[in-house]
């Protein structure tokens, strides 16, 4: 089931998210209904915040030539090692759309999380895989890569979403068709 995406302003994108203590049936279409949602975007990653549930849940699926993922599941993820070197990689996110901006993040880390049983697992991620899983902990922590970048580029950002809030608010009322999405890049949407 595809789950709306909450968009900045939504409060509960700013809210820390509960730890996850339950596996059950619940748990795993909540992460069936996160990767449906997260693929429908499209994007590479999704936390569970993004989808209004303040559960610490995320999914990535990175499809590149240089990392296939497939789906992956974390629960209750943190960061446990991250590397002194660090790596710029143009970030989008599914809940400040079509906006993007360089953000600056350990290159490598590791990362452990229970998965979809419970089990605890570590995983070492490096490049984009490493920037995806920290941009997707940082929402649960009611943290935005907006948040990274200066003041003057977040108000930037804000500015326009703001302004195309009130061109569809003003659209709907006059009954004028709501304009579609447009499709973010497919590299950079997290």
């Amino acid at each position: 089931m595809i789950i709306p995406i909450r968009i900045l302003g939504d409060p509960v994108l700013k809210t820390p998210a509960k730890p996850v203590e339950d596996f059950d049936d619940g748990l795993r279409r909540l992460a069936q209904d996160m990767l449906e949602t997260m693929y429908d975007a499209p994007g590479i990653g999704l936390a569970a915040p993004q989808v209004g549930e303040l559960r610490r849940v995320i999914v990535l699926d990175i499809d590149r030539e240089e990392v296939k993922t497939g789906p992956l599941f974390m629960a209750n993820p943190e960061i446990i090692e991250a590397s002194d070197e660090d790596l710029t990689y143009e970030e989008g996110c599914l809940s400040v759309p079509e906006h993007y901006s360089d953000v600056v993040r350990p290159a490598r880390v590791t990362v452990r999380y229970l998965d979809r049983d419970g089990a605890t697992r570590e995983m070492a991620c490096e490049g984009l895989l490493a920037t995806c899983v920290q941009h997707e902990i940082d929402h649960l922590d009611g943290i935005l890569f907006i948040d990274h970048i200066s003041s003057l580029k977040r108000n930037m950002i804000l500015r326009k979403l703001l302004k195309a809030r009130k061109e569809q608010e003003r659209d709907e009322a006059e009954g004028k068709p709501v304009k579609p999405k447009a499709k973010p890049k497919a590299s950079a949407a997290v």
